[in-house]
């Protein structure tokens, strides 16, 4: 076996032989693939562990096929979209889709990242087990394999296991008439009526998918106002762009208490505060989007002291995991199982500076400038506090918000896109960026300008000087923070 690189100690390398890896990676989704590569690009000899698909959640059951699917549906409801088209001065017959032919393309898109994925891996060297893995001590991992049980060493360990979509009490799941996510991303059926369980980014993004391939959809919403992870200028406008000109009815402040699968599914919907039952609704389908929980149970993390916090593991800023207070040597956590921010590319990010701190070179994570989206068509986008959260953490100075719209925006004028809007956060005493928010095209792209001026702490002053291309939609971001410069 190969010497590793254990630490630098004045100057000079020391190595030891007494560990079958340097780092063993436990889940290989982006977050343990990112972690891998970076390891192997650090000179660790590496193994990452996998019992389900390679790539995890966001190659298989999520990011990937999902977005895959959004695709084929915004074009249909854009060829359908008349009114669009005619402004655009296109005219077009009926048209028509293949449900099994849009499936197909998001399971062809699955394989092929998955397929990219696992090839990345295996050509760099890192070596890749396959098998469900649970600690079995300080450095050591045990292995249940197709071949039988086995135990492997690393110096340091890295857990990403990832989440598996939550179910409340009360629902039964058939897989094919209520179902989560999981099942969803398959498109076995388009049914003619579809409720959905929660207004959130699965939720809003199922929606989207299913009214533009002709489903009716009912959202249910516990909390009294939809889309409660949002900011609430953004959730106003998404409700006035994404659901009420579709086929989509909304039911918030009711509990979707018991869902039994069928033909129809009955859905028991309760008041949120008294948990009386008001109504019984019947519907073809119903898509489970209650948001996703640490899939955690079954690592034996308690054998080295760990007790998890709500399913999550607990860990220091450095990423390494913590058991009564104190850091526990050599292991480490990232991404879903952490419950920073359920992202995949927080993990990725996560992974990397996992690493970094194995290799003995320090780094965090700055939470506050990663961004997220929902892809729906239009896409909403945001990075950093909403200004409820500004202004209820502001100590010692004020809040300010600054909006621009999409339809003053030249390029989104010319697409006939000009539905949006643009929202800043700031200190007004600095001019520091806390928030931004967008909804209009490509808000998933936009949005990294403002995560970049986040991580950089930059001013709206700074930004309202840089110089953005015409006719483009990042002009919109650019009226923004020049109209919260010149505000003050």
């Amino acid at each position: 076996m190969r010497k590793r690189i254990l630490q630098e100690f004045s100057g000079e390398m020391t190595v030891s032989q007494q560990f079958d890896y340097d780092l063993v990676i436990i889940g290989a989704g982006v977050g343990g693939h990112g972690a891998a590569l970076h390891a192997v690009s650090c000179g660790l000899k590496t193994a990452i562990i996998e019992g389900g698909d390679m790539g995890g959640t966001c190659v298989n059951r999520g990011c990937i096929p999902s977005k895959a699917l959004l695709a084929a549906a915004g074009r249909v409801r854009e060829m359908r979209n008349e009114h669009h088209l005619k402004m655009l001065g296109i005219s077009l017959g009926s048209v028509n889709y293949d449900r099994s032919a849009i499936a197909a393309h998001a399971g062809n898109t699955v394989n092929k990242l998955r397929g990219d994925l696992t090839n990345s891996m295996t050509r760099l060297g890192v070596d890749v087990i396959r098998g469900w893995a649970k600690i079995a001590g300080q450095q050591k991992v045990s292995i249940t394999t197709p071949e039988g049980e086995k135990t492997i060493t690393g110096k340091d360990i890295i857990i990403s296991s990832g989440s598996v979509p939550f179910v409340p009490p009360g629902i039964e799941l058939d897989g094919k008439t209520v179902f989560t996510s999981d099942d969803a991303i398959k498109l076995e059926s388009v049914p003619d009526w579809v409720a959905i369980i929660g207004s959130g980014y699965i939720g809003l993004e199922f929606s989207d998918v299913y009214t533009a391939l002709g489903s009716e959809v009912t959202i249910i919403e516990a909390l009294d106002q939809l889309m409660p992870g949002f900011d609430r200028d953004i959730a106003t406008l998404a409700e006035r762009i994404l659901i009420k000109p579709r086929d989509i009815e909304t039911r918030s402040g009711v509990l979707a208490m018991k869902i039994i699968p069928g033909t129809p599914v009955q859905i028991h919907l309760a008041d949120a505060k008294t948990k009386e039952i008001v109504e019984v609704l019947e519907v073809d389908a119903c898509l489970v989007a209650t948001g996703r929980v640490p899939d955690t149970k079954k690592l034996n993390v308690e054998a080295v002291g760990v007790t998890l916090n709500r399913g999550f593991i607990p860990i220091d800023d450095h990423l390494q995991v913590v058991a009564d207070g104190q850091k526990v040597p050599h292991l480490w956590a990232i991404g879903d199982a952490t419950g920073k921010m359920m992202l995949a590319h927080t993990a990725a990010t996560q992974g990397i500076a996992a690493v970094e701190n194995i290799c003995g070179r320090p780094k965090t994570v700055d939470y506050q400038s990663i961004p997220a989206a929902a892809f729906t068509h239009p896409e909403i986008s945001f990075v950093g506090m909403t200004e409820a959260q500004a202004k209820e953490q502001a100590t010692g100075y004020t809040v300010a918000a600054s909006k621009s719209y999409f339809k003053g925006n030249s390029k989104a004028i010319a697409e006939g896109e000009a539905d949006g809007m643009c929202k800043v956060v700031y200190r007004t005493d600095t001019g520091e960026i806390l928030g931004t928010h967008i909804i209009g095209l490509h808000a998933s792209d936009l949005i990294q300008e403002a995560a970049n001026a986040i991580a950089a702490r930059q001013s709206v002053q700074y930004m309202a000087q840089l110089t953005h291309a015409h006719p483009t939609l990042s002009e919109v971001l650019d009226d923004a923070f020049k109209r919260a410069a010149f505000a003050h």
